[in-house]
Formats: structure tokens, C-alpha cells, sequence
């Protein structure tokens, strides 16, 4: 049976990911995944019921491990000495997406931008299921920042965060913006080590501004 066949699952994903960095999710429609993946219809609904839960599977088998390691990065800067900083706490999420950037097996450039994406877009299907699954990064980082950056209030902190992350996801999505306002041949936004190379001081900078009065 085609549904049974222990491949079948493996390229659902791998198909649907990528359709889903192409497309977006609501203009990727089940025929389309089923016949690149060369599967029919009962297969998907056997293995994963539906459309939302197939696009939620994409993630949990990519997301999990990325923020193991970005909490196993932070647990060895915590362990240090001098204890984190606003730069130390960044290259711990950076590294990982990087690593995972260069890893085809795990996904590659492909999966950290529909992730970055998705995140960006705030997207439905994963809002909820997120926030319950990874409560625990988002409190450590908290934290993590409060200690590095003692000097700002939680107000003023969360607000760097929000935009720290948000500009970190916003770079790593892939998009090229200036190619919006002129025809840019400058900005490679889909090299991973470029972006890094720009981010990070970009990042650290934002985070650590005095505070204006």
C-alpha cells in the first residue's frame, strides 16, 4: 500500500516545505503536494489528517531540534564565568540557524526561510502551538537579556528584543527589500554568511544603544 511505503512520508515533507517557501500556504493546495510528491491524496490524509496539520509537521520536525541546540548554546554561555552578554546571547540563536542554513539533510536555507517567514507573518496555524510547545526559549532568552543588559528596563528590553528577532528572522526569510524601491546588486539576502557577516553588528548595536531620555 503507497500510504505504508516508508519513504512516503519523508517526501510529503521535503515537498510540502518547499512548496510552502514558494507558494505560501494558501496557495500551496494538496494537489500540488501530492502530485510532486508523486503520492495520492489518501496518503496525506493517512499520515497526517489535513492541510493545517501537514503545514504544522513541516515544522515540529525541523524546530525542535534547532531550538535544542540554541538552548544547549545558551546553557554553555550561561556556564561561563563572566556570565552571557547582548552579543554572546545572539551568536547562540545565529549559530544554530547558520549551521542549519548549510545542512541540506536538516533542512538548509530552504527550511530557515519558511521558518523566518512563518515567524515573521505571525501565522495562524503555528501561533498557539508554538507559543505552548517553545514557552521555555522565550523565557530563558528573556532572562538571558536581562541579565546582559541590567541597565534597561523590561519595557525598553522587550521592545529591543521584539525588534532584534524580528529583524533576525525578517534577514534570514530571504527577501532582498531594496529590490522593491531599485534593482539592487548589491544585498545577496539569500547567502547565509553574508547576511550574518551584516546582521550581528547591526543587532548587537540595537540591543545595546544608549538609552535616549
Amino acid at each position: 500500500m503507497e500510504a505504508n511505503r516508508p519513504d512516503t512520508v519523508t517526501r510529503i515533507l521535503d515537498v510540502s516545505e518547499r512548496l510552502f517557501v514558494e507558494h505560501g500556504f494558501e496557495a500551496t493546495s494538496l494537489r500540488m503536494i501530492t502530485q510532486q510528491a508523486e503520492v495520492n491524496l489518501a496518503a496525506v490524509n493517512y499520515h497526517f489528517g489535513s492541510k493545517d496539520a501537514l503545514f504544522e509537521a513541516v515544522f515540529t520536525r525541523r524546530l525542535g531540534p534547532l531550538i535544542e541546540a540554541c538552548l544547549a548554546e545558551l546553557d554553555a554561555l550561561e556556564g561561563e564565568k563572566d556570565g552571557p552578554t547582548a552579543e554572546g546571547l545572539v551568536m547562540t540563536f545565529i549559530r544554530p540557524c547558520l549551521a542549519l542554513s548549510k545542512d541540506p539533510a536538516r533542512g538548509g536555507a530552504l527550511f530557515v526561510r519558511l521558518l523566518s517567514r512563518t515567524l515573521v507573518e505571525n501565522h495562524r496555524l503555528l501561533r498557539e502551538s508554538l507559543s505552548q510547545q517553545y514557552s521555555e526559549f522565550a523565557q530563558r532568552y528573556g532572562v538571558a537579556f536581562q541579565q546582559a543588559l541590567p541597565e534597561l528596563s523590561l519595557e525598553t528590553l522587550s521592545w529591543r528584543m521584539h525588534l532584534a528577532f524580528s529583524v533576525m528572522f525578517n534577514a534570514f526569510a530571504g527577501n532582498d527589500v531594496l529590490k522593491i524601491f531599485m534593482r539592487s546588486q548589491i544585498v545577496t539576502a539569500r547567502d547565509p554568511e553574508m547576511i550574518v557577516k551584516h546582521l550581528v553588528p547591526f543587532v548587537i548595536a540595537g540591543l545595546t544603544s544608549p538609552v535616549q531620555e
